[in-house]
């Protein structure tokens, strides 16, 4: 499969280019949601080359579009079978345990917060990509909070003791097991046709993923408790493409993904949330298109202090396990000192 992947890039950066220009070969996220629609394409296809006055030029496709398993997407960057990619940092965990400190649920509930949260975990994510994945990372971005689609009357958390549950990530698997729910592995493109079939009761992603991805054809009520904190998507590119750049290209790259994919993509984060229930519950006008008739559940207080305890005294310890001290203690001298929450590690 690499080597079919690396002709063809090369194939089509050779007919592409022009003789002076850099080509990179780019894999975006999800094809059909809107971090990839209004942020990821418009970046890379228009608005570096023509920061880069031509001098760069971007081949892009996305890894759903390839047919590339979620899992592999970092891995095949890190072997150079393409320049650029992005995907959610959760994917990653089987090979980089430590990265699931980046995406830990119910400890921002804004995306002020998240954002800080982020920011405060990049130093990590930059030194996990360039040990496990040999890739420098440019920027990490948002999805809005991931939310719970249910094909089942629930009226809260103790409503989804014994339902099964698709979980966004590790820690949200385990948050969704310890609240007596049984978590379930199923792809993001498979989500519909098991909730449809009865395979799953629930499942765990951004409003807005699951407006788009129509979600609400075979789910009945919304739980808008972030139990999967807000999948945010890295976007990294070889290390040993980005050594080849010259300084000057790599401060272009940077400054630029920087303030024309980075910020917007979090400025418009809050909103999305807002706007997405509306789209999908009818509780406020939609500016997207049609409203959905979803039954909104709100988390009650007594909800949320259940689900934060069992994150700090089960689900933060496991992780902390599975990473190791060390990753534990710089998660909490960093992203827990933003956040407020500490891991355990007596």
């Amino acid at each position: 499969m690499k080597l079919k992947l690396t002709s063809a890039l090369l194939l089509s950066s050779a007919l592409a280019a022009p003789a002076s220009a850099e080509m990179l070969s780019v894999v975006g996220s999800w094809s059909n949601l809107p971090l990839y629609q209004q942020f990821e394409s418009p970046f890379w296809t228009e608005i570096l080359p023509e920061a880069s006055n031509g001098t760069l030029e971007v081949a892009m496709t996305t890894h759903n579009e390839m047919g590339l398993g979620v899992g592999d997407v970092f891995n095949l960057l890190g072997d150079g079978v393409y320049d650029v990619a992005m995907t959610v940092g959760d994917y990653a965990v089987a090979d980089a345990p430590e990265l699931e400190g980046l995406d830990v649920p119910l400890v921002a509930l804004d995306a002020d917060t998240a954002r800080a949260m982020v920011d405060a975990a990049r130093p990590m994510v930059n030194d996990i990509f360039r040990d496990r994945f040999n890739s420098h990372v440019l920027a990490i971005a948002p999805y809005p909070p991931q939310i719970v689609f249910c094909n089942a009357e629930v009226s809260g958390l103790d409503d989804m003791r014994g339902l099964k549950v698709r979980g966004s990530g590790r820690m949200t698997a385990k948050l969704l097991e310890a609240l007596g729910a049984e978590g379930v592995n199923v792809d993001f493109g498979e989500v519909p046709g098991a909730l449809q079939r009865g395979a799953i009761d629930c499942a765990v992603t951004g409003a807005g993923s699951g407006y788009n991805a129509g979600w609400w054809e075979v789910s009945t009520h919304l739980v808008t408790l972030p139990l999967g904190g807000w999948d945010p998507v890295v976007t990294a590119m070889n290390m040993d493409r980005w050594n080849s750049l010259d300084a000057e290209t790599q401060e272009l790259i940077q400054t630029t993904i920087t303030a024309e994919f980075e910020t917007p993509a979090w400025a418009v984060a809050q909103d999305a949330l807002v706007n997405d229930v509306a789209c999908l519950t009818g509780n406020a006008e939609c500016p997207y298109g049609d409203a959905r008739d979803m039954v909104l559940v709100e988390a009650s207080e007594a909800d949320f202090d259940a689900a934060r305890n069992i994150l700090i005294t089960e689900v933060l310890p496991d992780w902390a396990a599975r990473a190791g001290n060390d990753w534990a203690q710089r998660w909490n001298d960093s992203v827990g000192a933003v956040v407020g929450v500490t891991v355990d590690l007596d």
